[in-house]
């Protein structure tokens, strides 16, 4: 592969982007980015530092540091961090950052896949490939309560509807990058695709790309 490729996917929360992700920058020999987990980051050395949440300078200066091959999945998924990440991701100044250092992991050879929320339209305008991958929040809620399950926690799947729903609600409403496919996205509606299904359909948008940037 001799052009560096970039694979922009977005999509609501528990539509199956991150595994798809994955999937793709295995299968491609890309690097991978959950650009959530870099927000999540942020938040956590804020936490470990003892420094207060609205501190943007702060929170932004962090921001500019962090080491995406480092960041612990384990550790940045407790609760305690997703809602500290949700008052870091709206300060501009760390967006900006963590805007910067996103292209600058997906610049690199031979390339990347990034998940996230505003990668087609905001991250990597110019990428490759863009998939918004989605399902509807019903189905999206039972993946998420049967994830939990597995992984041996406790979990009501009405609550985990509503709560992505209101996360829906505030990611495709709020002012800075909101959630919605880019103008030349392919559409992936995952609701009755198995993971493997979902890979092949990518594949089958990605396939020509690689062959053409190899030539």
């Amino acid at each position: 592969m001799t052009h560096v490729i970039a694979i922009a996917i977005d999509g609501p929360a528990a539509s199956g982007k991150g595994t798809l992700a994955r999937r793709i920058a295995a299968h491609y020999g890309l690097r991978h980015l959950d650009t959530g987990l870099t927000y999540r980051a942020v938040a956590h050395a804020l936490l470990c530092d003892g420094l207060p949440l609205d501190d943007e300078a702060a929170a932004a200066q962090i921001a500019g540091t962090i080491d995406f091959m480092a960041m612990d999945r384990q550790v940045l998924s407790a609760h305690a961090v997703g809602e500290a990440a949700s008052k870091v991701a709206v300060m501009p100044a760390v967006r900006r950052a963590l805007v910067e250092a996103q292209r600058r992991f997906a610049a690199r050879a031979p390339g990347a896949v990034l998940d996230g929320r505003d990668i087609g339209t905001v991250v990597l305008p110019d990428a490759d490939v863009k998939l918004y991958v989605t399902a509807i929040p019903e189905e999206r809620a039972r993946r998420r309560f049967h994830e939990i399950l597995g992984g041996g926690g406790d979990a009501d799947e009405a609550a985990i509807l509503a709560d992505l729903k209101r996360r829906d609600q505030r990611d495709m409403t709020r002012a800075d990058s909101p959630l919605k496919p880019a103008d030349d996205a392919h559409l992936l509606d995952t609701t009755e695709m198995t993971i493997e299904t979902a890979f092949q359909a990518a594949r089958a948008l990605i396939d020509p790309v690689t062959a053409r940037a190899s030539n």
